[in-house]
C-alpha cells in the first residue's frame, strides 16, 4: 500500500468507526420503544427521633458557564465552540495554528507560521472574521492577536441575521477575555526557537473587582526572528515545438525581525434592574524589519535578465486602536435593549529600498513608501423580547462608516512612477443593515429559527462608485428523536453573499518589482489593479447535520453542505494597454465570471477510547475529515474548482494523561493534499501538499505552576506553490519553493 494511502487508512479508521456508531445509535433511537419506567422506590422505615441539630454546615453552590458542548448543542444554528481548555492545549503561538485543527478549517501559508483562515476550503472573503461580534478592519491579521487574549472562539457554519450574512463559507467569532466570573491573575513566560533563532513571548491576564466594578485585562508581547528563504523557477515553452525559450531561477535569502504588543480589557458596571455598562478597549501594535538578498540566474532567454542580484531593505509598522462600549437595560419582564458603539483606527506604514545590480554595476533603484489609515465608527442597536409561547424575538439595526486614505510614493531611479494616479487615494465605505429573527422552541423535540436581514454597502473613492444591497432570508431547525435524546439533526436554508473589497474596486495599480514599468512584464510576473464594476456574489445554501453527544465531552457529527453561487468573483490575468507603460502589460484584476457550486461532507469525532472499548486506555481522541467538491461553470474542466479549495482536509489528534504522574501528552496530525486549480482555459494555479505534525507535553508542578512544551511542524517539508499561463503561443510556468522549520516552545504558566 502506498505511504499516503496507508497514512490515510490509519487516520480514518477510528473516525469511520465512530461515525458508523453514530448512525447505528441514531437508528436505534428511532426504532426502539421507550424503556419502561423504573419501579417506585420504597419509602424508608421511620427512623428513631434524633436530637435537633445545633449547628448548620455551610454549603457553597458555584454556577459556571455552560460547557463548550452544551453551548453547541443548545444553539439552533450550527455552531462549534472552542473554549479556554482547547485554546491552551497546545500552547499555540498563533490563532491560525489553533484553528487549523478544527473541522473544515484550512490555513494559508507555510506550515508552522499561522496564516489567513479559510473555512470549507474557500478563498479570501468567504469566511467572515468577527472580533467580539464586530467585523475586523481590512488588513487586520488574525495572527496579530495573541491566543492568551481569547476567551473562546465560535465557529458558525451557516449565517444568522444577527451575526451577518457576508459568510458564504461561515463565520469565525473571536471573543476576547470576558468580564469578571472568577478572580484570575495569570502570567505566562514563553521561549520559542525556530531554525536556531529565539522567539520570546510573555503575557499577563487578570480578572478582579474594584469599587463595585468588574474588570479584566490581558497584555502580551512577542518578538520573532525568522528566516523566510525561497527559490522560484520560471520556464517558458513554445506551445508548438515545446522548446524552452526562457529559464530563470531566483534564489532569495530573507531574514525577518518583528515585535508586537497586544492589550485588551473590559470594565463593567452592573446596576439595578438588569442594567449594565461595559467599556472594551483594544490595542494591537507591531513593527518589523526585513532584509532580502536575491540572485536571478537566467540560462535560456533571448532577452537578458533585468538584473542578476538584488538587495531589498524594508521596515514597517501596524497599529490598531479600538474602543467599544455597550449599554444593556432591561425594559420589562423578558425584554431587553442593547446599544453598542465603537470607534477605531488602523494604520500601517512601510518603507523599502531595492537595489538591482547586473555584472557588478547598479542598474536600478526602487524606493517605495506606503501609508494606509482607516478610521471607523459604528453604532448598533438590538431589542430582545421573550414571549410566553417559547418565542425569543430579536430585532436590530447597524450603521458603520469607514474612511480610508492610501498614500503611496514609488520612485524608480529617483523619478516618480504612476503620476496619473497621484500619491494618495481616499475612499469611504458606508454600511447599513437591519435584521429581525425569532428563536422558537416548538416542542421538546423541535426548535426553529427564522430571520431576515437587509444589508447595503456604498463605496466611493475618487471616480469609483459602487453600491449594493442584499436581502438574506435565513432559516435553521433542530430535531431530536426524543425529548431527552443525545441525538439531534440540524437543518439550515440560508442566503449569504461576498462583497468586493475596497482593494478589489479601486483601480490604482500595483507594479511588479521584477519587471517594472514602462517596459513589458511576463504572464506570471503581473501588475495588479482593481475593477470598479464588480458585483457582490450571492449564495443559496443548504446544510444538514447529524450529531450525537457522548458522555463527558464526546461528540460524533456528520454535516453535509451545498452552496450555489452567482456573480462568482475571481482574479484573472490579461494583456492590457495601460497608461503606466509604453507597451502592453499583463494585469490581474478581479472579475465576475458567472456561476459556481460547492458542496462537501464534514465528519467529526471526539471521544475517549473507553467509550468504544471497555478495557481501552484512557486516551482522548479528536479527529475530523472534510471532503470538498466545487465547480466554476464558465471554466472548462478538469480542476475547475473554486480558488484555494483542496479535495479534502483531515486531522487526527490524541491526548493522554499518564497515570499517577503530573504529566499529560498529546499530538495532532494535520493533512491537506496538493491540488491544481484551473483559473481559465489558459491559466492554472498549483498548491503543494501540506502536512503538519504537532505534539505537546504538560507537567503540573502544583495547582499554580505548570510547564508546557510544544513541538509544531515536527516533519518540516517544503511549501510549494506555482501556476501557469498560456499567452502569445508560449506557456509560462512558475514554481515557488519555501523551506519550513521545526518550532519549539517552552512555556511557564503561573497562577498568582
Amino acid at each position: 500500500m502506498p505511504t499516503s494511502l496507508l497514512s490515510m487508512h490509519v487516520l480514518l479508521g477510528p473516525l469511520a468507526a465512530a461515525i458508523s456508531l453514530l448512525f447505528a445509535q441514531l437508528a436505534c433511537a428511532q426504532t426502539q420503544p421507550d424503556p419502561p419506567p423504573p419501579p417506585p422506590i420504597p419509602s424508608p422505615a421511620p427512623a428513631a427521633s434524633a436530637p435537633a441539630a445545633t449547628t448548620l454546615q455551610r454549603v457553597e453552590i458555584n454556577a459556571g458557564r455552560a460547557t463548550d458542548n452544551q453551548l453547541r448543542r443548545d444553539s439552533t444554528a450550527a455552531k462549534i465552540v472552542v473554549g479556554r481548555e482547547e485554546i491552551e492545549r497546545f500552547g499555540d503561538s498563533t490563532v491560525g495554528d489553533l484553528l487549523k485543527r478544527l473541522p473544515g478549517v484550512t490555513v494559508q501559508g507555510r506550515p508552522g507560521r499561522g496564516g489567513a483562515i479559510r473555512m470549507r476550503g474557500l478563498g479570501n472573503g468567504y469566511t467572515q472574521i468577527l472580533l467580539d461580534g464586530e467585523r475586523v478592519a481590512p488588513g487586520f491579521s488574525i495572527d496579530s492577536l495573541a491566543p492568551e487574549q481569547i476567551e473562546r472562539i465560535e465557529i458558525l457554519r451557516a449565517p444568522t441575521a444577527e451575526t451577518g450574512a457576508r459568510a458564504i463559507a461561515g463565520t469565525v467569532n473571536i471573543i476576547t477575555r470576558e468580564g469578571y466570573t472568577k478572580r484570575l491573575n495569570n502570567v505566562q513566560l514563553t521561549v520559542g526557537a525556530e531554525n536556531g533563532r529565539v522567539q520570546p513571548q510573555a503575557s499577563w491576564s487578570r480578572n478582579d473587582t474594584l469599587s463595585g466594578l468588574n474588570y479584566n485585562f490581558s497584555l502580551s508581547a512577542n518578538r520573532n526572528d525568522r528566516q523566510n528563504d525561497s527559490r522560484s523557477t520560471t520556464v517558458d515553452r513554445d506551445l508548438t515545438t515545446n522548446a524552452v525559450v526562457l529559464d530563470q531561477n531566483d534564489k532569495g535569502e530573507v531574514r525577518e525581525r518583528r515585535q508586537g504588543l497586544q492589550a485588551n480589557g473590559r470594565l463593567q458596571w452592573r446596576g439595578a434592574l438588569g442594567e449594565s455598562v461595559t467599556v472594551m478597549p483594544l490595542l494591537i501594535y507591531g513593527q518589523g524589519k526585513t532584509q532580502r538578498y536575491g540572485e536571478l540566474n537566467q540560462t535560456v532567454g533571448s532577452v537578458p535578465a533585468p538584473y542578476d542580484q538584488a538587495e531589498t531593505a524594508s521596515e514597517g509598522s501596524f497599529r490598531l486602536m479600538r474602543l467599544n462600549g455597550m449599554w444593556t437595560r432591561r425594559l420589562g419582564e423578558g425584554e431587553r435593549m442593547e446599544w453598542r458603539a465603537g470607534l477605531g483606527q488602523s494604520k500601517s506604514v512601510s518603507e523599502s529600498l531595492r537595489l538591482e545590480n547586473s555584472a557588478g554595476s547598479l542598474v536600478r533603484t526602487l524606493q517605495d513608501s506606503t501609508s494606509a489609515v482607516e478610521n471607523s465608527l459604528s453604532l448598533n442597536g438590538k431589542f430582545f423580547k421573550a414571549l410566553e409561547s417559547e418565542h425569543s424575538l430579536t430585532a436590530g439595526g447597524e450603521l458603520e462608516t469607514n474612511r480610508r486614505t492610501d498614500a503611496r510614493s514609488t520612485l524608480q531611479n529617483g523619478a516618480p512612477l504612476l503620476l496619473d494616479f497621484g500619491d494618495a487615494v481616499q475612499a469611504s465605505v458606508r454600511r447599513l443593515a437591519f435584521y429581525a429573527q425569532d428563536d422558537w422552541v416548538i416542542s421538546p423535540q423541535w426548535s426553529a429559527y427564522a430571520g431576515v436581514r437587509w444589508e447595503g454597502i456604498n463605496t466611493q473613492g475618487g471616480d469609483v462608485k459602487n453600491a449594493s444591497g442584499v436581502w438574506t432570508p435565513l432559516a435553521h431547525a433542530v430535531w431530536k428523536p426524543a425529548p431527552e435524546s443525545k441525538d439531534q439533526v440540524r437543518f439550515s436554508l440560508t442566503r449569504s453573499y461576498r462583497s468586493p473589497t475596497l482593494q478589489n474596486l479601486i483601480a490604482r495599480p500595483s507594479i511588479n518589482n521584477r519587471y517594472p514599468a514602462p517596459g513589458a512584464n511576463t504572464p506570471t510576473n503581473v501588475d495588479r489593479a482593481g475593477n470598479p464594476n464588480l458585483l457582490p456574489e450571492l449564495a443559496t445554501g443548504l446544510d444538514v447535520a447529524i450529531e450525537r453527544y457522548l458522555p463527558g465531552s464526546g461528540l460524533l457529527s456528520a454535516n453535509v453542505f451545498h452552496r450555489q453561487i452567482s456573480n462568482y468573483m475571481r482574479s484573472e490575468t490579461a494583456l492590457e494597454t495601460v497608461s503606466w507603460a509604453n507597451v502592453p502589460r499583463y494585469v490581474s484584476r478581479m472579475q465576475n465570471i458567472g456561476a459556481a457550486v460547492t458542496q462537501g461532507l464534514e465528519l467529526e469525532a471526539k471521544f475517549r477510547l473507553t467509550e468504544l472499548m471497555e478495557d481501552g486506555p484512557k486516551v482522548d481522541i479528536r479527529s475530523n475529515l472534510s471532503f470538498f467538491r466545487s465547480r466554476v461553470q464558465t471554466v472548462p474542466g478538469p480542476d475547475n474548482r473554486l480558488d484555494q479549495q483542496p479535495s479534502y482536509t483531515a486531522n487526527f489528534g490524541a491526548d493522554y494523561r499518564v497515570p499517577n504522574t503530573p504529566l499529560s501528552l498529546g499530538g495532532n496530525l494535520n493533512w491537506t493534499p496538493g491540488y491544481t486549480t484551473r483559473i481559465s482555459d489558459v491559466q492554472t494555479a498549483e498548491q503543494g501538499k501540506k502536512i503538519g505534525i504537532d505534539a505537546y507535553a504538560l507537567w503540573v508542578f502544583s495547582p499554580t505552576v505548570q510547564l508546557r512544551t510544544t513541538f509544531s511542524n515536527i516533519d518540516p517539508r517544503d511549501y510549494v506553490t506555482g501556476g501557469s499561463l498560456d499567452a502569445l503561443g508560449v506557456r509560462e510556468t512558475s514554481v515557488n519553493t519555501a523551506p519550513t522549520y521545526v518550532n519549539l516552545q517552552v512555556r511557564l504558566e503561573i497562577k498568582l
